[in-house]
């Protein structure tokens, strides 16, 4: 494209937010059923389960969940134990002496500050041990309802390789698809995004020859994995 002295200027990017918009309305066809795989009947339970996944596929922690919510299902319940108790429960997950620990000290706190409940905030969420930034926006999306778009490994990746994002870490890129992605479709988002990575862009070997959005994305055909860092 030239300007009117002749120089040649770069093409303008197309409007993000339009192409958000169009690639969000073919996954929610393509993945009108997309939710969380955590098993969980609570917010606390759905907490601790989230808390878990770090570094640990959802299958694994549902493994786990599923005997561990049996003996324990309540604050109280974890409050009491030690994190020798707890660590052997979940020594199936990874970093899992860590997680006791902080799975217990979260649960005393909500017991002594929240009435045993899980606060409904980000800024509450976050100051629990061991609940990070994606921890605290699963559980405001997936139990409360609220308008967040968690970025894991999975929506990381996608988003970038749609040309969604270029953030290099996760808060930039959450930050990149929250001014591009309107607040109604950011639940749904998150999951869809998650469907698409584990389905068909994944991350070592990207299906692009069936993508429903491939003519969208830049990034087609691409064979490169996509990690944040």
């Amino acid at each position: 494209m030239l300007d009117f002295h002749g120089k040649i200027q770069p093409q303008q990017e197309p409007d993000r937010a339009a192409r958000a918009r169009e690639i969000l309305a073919i996954l929610s066809q393509t993945y009108p059923d997309a939710g969380t795989a955590l098993r969980f009947e609570t917010p606390f339970q759905l907490l601790v389960a989230a808390m878990l996944s770090a570094q640990t596929t959802d299958r694994q922690v549902n493994k786990i969940t599923e005997r561990l919510f049996k003996r324990y299902r309540e604050p109280q319940d974890f409050a009491r134990l030690n994190p020798e108790e707890l660590a052997r429960e979940i020594k199936g997950c990874g970093l899992y002496k860590n997680k006791s620990r902080n799975i217990i000290a979260t649960s005393r706190i909500l017991v002594e500050k929240y009435n045993s409940q899980v606060p409904r905030t980000l800024g509450e969420l976050e100051l629990l041990p061991g609940v990070g930034r994606k921890t605290a926006n699963v559980v405001l999306n997936v139990a409360f309802g609220q308008p967040t778009l968690p970025v894991d490994t999975h929506v990381f990746r996608v988003s970038h390789r749609l040309g969604l994002a270029r953030g290099k870490t996760p808060e930039k890129t959450e930050e990149e698809l929250l001014a591009i992605i309107p607040e109604y479709a950011r639940r749904a988002a998150h999951h869809q995004l998650i469907a698409h990575g584990r389905t068909i862009c994944t991350a070592r070997r990207p299906r692009c020859n069936i993508c429903p959005v491939a003519r969208l994305c830049p990034s087609r055909d691409v064979q490169e994995p996509v990690t944040s860092g």
